[in-house]
Parts: C-alpha cells; sequence; structure tokens
C-alpha cells in the first residue's frame, strides 16, 4: 500500500495543468445549448409558443396536440446541436439526477430509419418507480413510476442528449422526487406573496421566489483520492492526524488560485454557461484546496436544477483534469467544512424584490411587512428548518469554523432591531396623523440610508438578512437545494397567508386602513417573533444556555432534527399548503433516516476494514524493525543494551497499546452495530447508530492518528493530510 501512496504522490507532483483555451465572448456561449425562450421563438410556432408561456406563468396544460409541434421544434434543434438521444431528466430521492437515454432513431422498415420524437415521449415516461427510494409509497413489486415534463425548466443538450427536465411521480399520484413538492410550494408562496404584493401595487399578479446558491468543495488529485479507501467509499477521510500547517495562517481564502485548480474552473465555466447556468464568481475558500463557485440569482426552481446539473458537471470535468470534487461537507477533520449558502428572496412580475426598500415609506412598508412576516415564519418552524438540513455529513460540519450551529436562529443586524423596536410600540387600533408622520418620516421612510450602511455580517448565524435576500447557511455541500427551499417557501406562504387573513380582520372589522391594520399585526409579529433574533456568537456556550430558556430547539444529530419533519405541525402544514400529503412526508422522513442509518454503517465497515487491515499490519511491520534494531542494539551491548534502547523500547510499547485498543475498539464497534442491525424499528436503529455506533469512530481514529505519529513514514499506507491538501 505504501507504494500505491507514493505512485500516487508522483503523479500527482509531476501532474500539468490542461489548457483551456476561451475563443469566444461568455456572454456569446451562454444558453447556446438551452431550448430556451429565445430557441422557442425561432422554432415554434406562436400558437404553440404562447402556451408554453402560459403553462409557464400560470401553470396551464399543453394540449397533446401542441406537444406534437413543440417535440418536433425540440428534436429538430437537439439534431442540429448533435443529439442522438433524448431523456427525461429528474430528481429521485437519492439526491442525485436520474436519466434513462432513449434514441431519437426509430425504424420504418428491415431497409429504412428515420429520427422520431413526439409529444408522447416529451411530456411522460415510464421509469421503474421500484427502483428508486419510496419510503414505502410503491412496494417493490410495484414498479410503474412516470415522469412528466416540467416546462418551467427548459430543455438542454448535454452531450449528444437532450435532457428535458421532469417530475417522478408514482402510478398513485404521489411525489417520488424533490421537484414535485418544490413546484407546489412556490405555487403556494406566489398565490399568498401576490395577494400581499396587492395592498401595495395592484398591477402585480405574479411572484417569484429567487435562489442564489454558493457551492462549495474540495479539489483533490484523483490520484490521492483513490490511494485512500475512505475517500473512495465514503467522501470523507475517517482517520488522518492533522497536517502541520492547515488554514490557521489564512493565506488561502480569497488567495490566487492554483493554476490546475484554474484550469478546471475555466472549462467547469465554460461548459456552465453553454448549459445555461449563469455562473458569475469562483474563489478560494478558507481551507486549503478549498473552493467556491456561484451563479446570478434564478427563479428557485430553476436554480435548483442547475445546482443539481453543476454537481454532476463538476464530477465529469475534474475527470478530465485528474481531480475528485469531494462535496462532503465535512472530508477533513480540523479545517473548514463545506457548505451551500442559499441566498433567497421574492421578486414580482415587474421586477421589485420583496425584500429590498425603495425610495417611498409606501414601498418600505411592503418591504417591512415581507420582512417580519419572513422572521415570524422561520421562529414558528425553526425546527423545520434544521430538518431541512439534517444529514451524517452535515452533522459534522454544523457549529465548527466557518458553518454556523444547529440551533436556529435570525440574524437582522442592529440598525434594523432598532427598527423593529420602534414598530413594537406603535398604538394598537387607529393612529393619530402624528403617529403617521413618525412612523413614516422617521422609522419606515429612513430604512434605506440604515441599510446603506448595513450591521457587519455574523459569520455564526443560520439564517441572516443581507440587505436584500436572507441567506441561509447551514445547507450541506451535497444537498439538493430543493429540500430547504421547498420548507421556506412553505412556512412563509402559510405566514403570509395568515397575515392577509389578520390584516383583513382588522380593516373589514375594526374600520383600520390598511397601513394602520398592517402596522397593528405586524407589531403583533415583531412581539411574538423576538425569540429567533439572535446577534451573537453562535458558537459560544452562553448562547446555547441562552436559546434553551428562549425555548429553542438544538437538535445535534440528524435522527433527533429529522423528528420534526413528521411532527403533526409539519404534517398539518404541509397538507394544509398541499404542498405534501401525509404519506409523502412520511416517506421523506423514512427515505432520510434509512439513508442516515446506511452512512454510518458503510463508514463504521470501511473504518474497521482500514484500521485491521491497513493500519494495524502496518504498525505491526514497523515495530518488528523496531525489535530487531533492539535485538542487534543487545547483541551489541550486551546487559546494557537498555541504554541504547530505550526510545525503541517506549515506541514499541506504545505501539502495542495502540494496536490493542484499535482492535478492541473495532470489535465493540463490530458488536454495536449488530445491535443496531437487530432492531427493525427505524428510529431505534437510527439512535442507536448516532449514540452508541459513531462515537467509536473517533476513539478508533484516535489510536490510529496516533500511529501514523510514530510509524516510519515511508511505511505509512495512507496518504497524509499534508499530502491531500498541499498538493495541487
Amino acid at each position: 500500500m505504501a507504494t500505491l501512496r507514493f505512485q500516487a504522490l508522483h503523479e500527482t507532483l509531476h501532474r500539468k495543468p490542461i489548457l483551456v483555451i476561451e475563443k469566444e465572448k461568455r456572454s456569446g456561449i451562454f444558453g447556446t445549448q438551452v431550448f430556451n425562450k429565445k430557441q422557442m421563438r425561432q422554432h415554434l410556432t406562436t400558437e404553440a409558443l404562447k402556451s408554453v408561456k402560459d403553462a409557464i406563468e400560470q401553470g396551464s396544460k399543453i394540449n397533446r396536440k401542441i406537444a406534437d409541434q413543440i417535440a418536433m421544434a425540440m428534436k429538430e434543434w437537439a439534431l442540429s446541436k448533435g443529439a442522438t438521444h433524448y431523456t427525461h431528466w429528474f430528481q429521485p430521492l437519492t439526491g442525485v439526477t436520474a436519466e434513462k437515454h432513449d434514441a431519437f432513431f426509430h425504424t420504418i422498415n428491415e431497409n429504412e430509419g428515420m429520427e422520431r420524437f413526439g409529444g408522447n415521449q416529451l411530456v411522460q415516461q415510464e421509469p421503474d418507480a421500484s427502483s428508486f427510494p419510496s419510503g414505502g409509497i410503491r412496494n417493490t413489486f410495484e414498479a410503474r413510476g412516470y415522469t412528466a415534463w416540467d416546462p418551467t425548466s427548459p430543455a438542454f443538450v448535454y452531450g449528444t442528449t437532450l435532457c428535458i427536465p421532469t417530475v417522478f411521480v408514482a402510478y398513485t399520484g404521489e411525489a417520488l422526487d424533490n421537484k414535485t413538492p418544490l413546484l407546489r410550494a412556490l405555487q403556494a408562496v406566489d398565490t399568498a406573496a401576490t395577494a400581499i404584493a396587492k395592498y401595495f401595487d395592484k398591477n402585480v399578479k405574479k411572484v417569484n421566489a429567487s435562489l442564489g446558491w454558493e457551492q462549495e468543495y474540495f479539489l483533490i488529485d484523483r490520484a490521492l483520492v483513490n490511494s485512500r479507501p475512505d475517500l473512495v467509499m465514503t467522501g470523507r477521510t475517517l482517520l488522518g492526524h492533522s497536517s502541520a500547517k492547515g488554514q490557521q495562517l489564512e493565506d488561502h481564502y480569497f488567495g490566487s488560485i492554483p493554476t490546475r485548480a484554474l484550469s478546471f474552473m475555466r472549462e467547469l465555466e465554460q461548459e456552465c454557461l453553454v448549459l445555461g447556468i449563469p455562473i458569475k464568481t469562483r474563489h478560494n475558500e478558507v481551507a486549503p484546496n478549498q473552493f467556491e463557485i456561484a451563479p446570478i440569482h434564478e427563479e428557485t426552481n430553476l436554480a435548483v436544477d442547475h445546482n443539481s446539473l453543476i454537481m454532476d458537471l463538476m464530477d465529469k470535468i475534474a475527470l478530465k483534469h485528474q481531480f475528485k470534487v469531494l462535496l462532503h461537507e465535512k472530508p477533513f477533520a480540523g479545517v473548514n467544512g463545506s457548505g451551500k449558502h442559499n441566498n433567497w428572496s421574492l421578486k414580482t412580475n415587474l421586477g421589485v424584490n420583496l425584500l429590498s426598500p425603495g425610495k417611498t415609506p409606501m414601498s418600505n412598508l411592503q418591504f417591512l411587512t415581507f420582512f417580519v412576516n419572513t422572521i415570524k415564519a422561520i421562529n414558528d418552524y425553526e425546527e423545520l428548518m434544521r430538518a431541512g438540513v439534517a444529514s451524517a455529513g452535515n452533522d459534522h460540519r454544523l457549529g465548527s469554523n466557518e458553518a454556523p450551529p444547529a440551533i436556529i436562529s435570525v440574524f437582522i443586524g442592529k440598525q434594523l432591531t432598532e427598527v423593529l423596536k420602534e414598530l413594537e410600540g406603535v398604538t394598537t387600533g387607529k393612529l393619530s396623523p402624528k403617529e403617521k408622520t413618525e412612523l413614516k418620516l422617521n422609522v419606515v421612510g429612513k430604512i434605506p440610508e440604515i441599510l446603506l450602511d448595513n450591521t457587519d455580517r455574523n459569520r455564526t448565524s443560520p439564517f441572516a438578512f443581507t440587505g436584500n435576500k436572507f441567506e441561509f447557511r447551514a445547507v450541506g455541500s451535497n444537498a439538493n437545494c430543493a429540500n430547504p427551499m421547498t420548507i421556506l417557501n412553505t412556512i412563509v406562504a402559510k405566514q403570509l397567508k395568515e397575515f392577509k387573513i389578520e390584516v383583513d380582520i382588522l380593516i373589514d372589522t375594526k374600520n383600520l386602513k390598511k397601513d394602520e391594520a398592517v402596522f397593528n399585526v405586524l407589531r403583533e409579529y415583531i412581539k411574538k417573533s423576538k425569540n429567533i433574533l439572535f446577534e451573537g456568537n453562535g458558537y459560544g456556550e452562553e448562547w446555547i444556555a441562552e436559546a434553551s430558556k428562549r425555548k429553542l430547539s438544538n437538535n445535534r444529530s440528524t435522527p433527533e432534527a429529522l423528528k420534526a419533519k413528521i411532527s403533526k405541525k409539519s404534517l398539518d402544514l404541509f397538507q394544509e399548503m398541499k404542498v405534501m400529503n401525509e404519506v409523502e412526508s412520511k416517506a421523506r422522513y423514512e427515505i432520510e433516516i434509512e439513508e442516515y442509518v446506511m452512512r454510518i454503517r458503510i463508514e463504521g465497515r470501511v473504518l474497521g476494514d482500514i484500521a485491521r487491515n491497513h493500519v494495524i499490519p502496518t504498525a505491526i511491520r514497523y515495530q518488528n524493525l523496531l525489535i530487531k534494531n533492539v535485538a542487534g542494539l543487545k547483541d551489541l551491548y550486551g546487559k546494557e543494551f537498555k541504554n541504547y534502547a530505550k526510545e525503541q523500547l517506549g515506541i514499541i510499547e506504545k505501539i502495542s497499546g495502540h494496536i490493542e485498543a484499535i482492535n478492541s475498539k473495532v470489535n465493540a464497534m463490530t458488536s454495536e452495530r449488530k445491535i443496531a442491525n437487530s432492531t427493525t424499528d427505524l428510529d431505534h436503529k437510527a439512535s442507536a447508530y448516532c449514540n452508541q455506533v459513531l462515537p467509536l469512530f473517533e476513539e478508533i481514529r484516535y489510536h490510529c492518528d496516533k500511529l501514523e505519529l510514530v510509524v516510519d513514514n515511508e511505511l505509512w499506507p495512507l496518504t497524509k493530510y499534508r499530502e491531500l491538501l498541499f498538493t495541487l
């Protein structure tokens, strides 16, 4: 194994970057592989174009005749781009994308063929639903499921395949994917937010939720990754002593991008642009070999599709550059983990950002309305928000280095906190002319000035207001954005729906004017939501105690956190907002808790294998060398040999102690896994893996890492942290 390690290091150190030449302006290649609105205008009839537009903007259905026209145009366009196959591209509950390719080619007779693609193939296909996670929605023998075209996300050609974004549902109608609940949540927030926006502008007809994700990742030479069984099998290092130099000098963040990494980034960005992903930003992140890529904000459904696509692209392009992209939330202990910050806002069809103040008191009151309602939604459903980012990988990240803690709180800055305090003091009922003037001029009217000099950002806040959007910083780098975005948009839709009911009651029964009614309801919401607001250090022990006093949840592990998804409160929420029925909600809980168990089980088996088949044999080999050395010293010095072999004897004894401890702890871990596996109750199994199996990982790792410091470097079989993180 040592040979594999040094061979990998040799390959890495002598690898040269691939030269990536950009021949065209990026604006010129943007979206050239996408069947977007521009292409539709060129290829579709007026009738077909209107039908697609209505489907996107109003959710109306496209009839089969029009579907045939669209399919014909899409096929001709795709063929002109070199496509030979088509696929329904969907997002099952595996967390990754799925596709089954069919050729356009069709035989006419034994001598002739043609390219065929009709409305039936565009609108619907039938993959095997039994082969994907369903959480009990489908039995193994019940195979039928359907993918159905999502016209709100444009088709694209990748390689030689026309990819058609679709939803994935069971034969019985339940959603088997991440996209379907997201689309329902976006519809819910559109309906609720549009109704509120009409208070301030009657011309508003639609509100879109926007999303800008920031994707963090590690870039490691593929040969080095392949020399580490834990990285290959689990995506993270299960053992390995920290390097003397890590991120403590803070010299990597925003530093000069290494040439090899930059070559990879440039090719990735070019591929993204032709596929319509509006990549804007790239930079070094905090940890060595860690980077970030981020696009311009887009409509949420499209942004989620683009993030799913880019995670696939990253791995394929990395292969060409002899890299492996690590998207695990904590691939290396002791350095920054990777997240995927989700920047969220609401925008009207008129281009107005509802979370951005305007030039008039009216537009600022609109801002406050959506601002306060969002805070209230987080306050009421903070436990569900935590559940939306729960995973085995993210458990390692939350609360360390750049990641926020597992306690959900909202940061808005000192100035906006003062604004809310002013609003909290609004008089109940009708406002006097003086109060109205005071509120509109001195409180609401000054919000834009306040935000020009906004409070310093709080990097420990899970949910922070950053000027014209909220940034959800707890999302893991490997996550599908659909899950947290479904939850966020659903709870905000629910809150806005309740807000309108309360405001309308005050207007209709209390004879209050609209502004007065809005101020009155917002005042009560501010009072009820104060517990979720926090400006301080989220890493401090004081916050844990304070959060407990405020009755905020602190679910540190995935098994604890996921329970919120099947609470009566959450089930009622999704049912009421028509996002998921009870069967769909419980199925997702079962899938996610089972995935947690499987990931910890795999990690345990891999760790046991490495400890016993790599670490212990290497330690014994080195120990034998020391024993041989001691025996030689004894032959040379006789009874006085201990004076010359003191250190060697001490190391021999240390090695024996660590070997004994490793073997003992691996046995204990195996026993705990067997106990956990013996239960059929999924909750009990997850709890056992979390509380009984997982803690033994660190104990085994401790002794393995101690041996790494003792054993001869030439013998150690596993590529070390200093080699993994400092060889670009």
